[in-house]
């Protein structure tokens, strides 16, 4: 059984996700003992002129911030 404190880290990372023109419909974001891990493939929204690594870094900066988050693991392809 998934560790509720982890149920709630996964979706406050999908939300800060969703607040950012970043497609993320081929990556997958999961939450593990606290660490937060991004696999797969991200890209920039289409007509979007933002930084997809840019907007990681502040994605990872909110996350890192957040009780109950300890790291957070990029291990995507990042396409600009």
């Amino acid at each position: 059984m998934a560790d509720p404190k982890d149920v709630e880290a996964n979706k406050a990372a999908r939300r800060e996700f969703s607040k950012r023109p970043i497609d993320t419909s081929r990556a997958d974001i999961r939450v593990a003992h606290g660490v937060v891990y991004v696999r797969g493939q991200l890209s920039p929204m289409r007509g979007s002129d933002s930084s997809v690594k840019e907007m990681l870094d502040q994605i990872s900066k909110v996350m890192r911030s957040k009780p109950g988050i300890r790291d957070f693991v990029i291990d995507a392809v990042v396409r600009e």
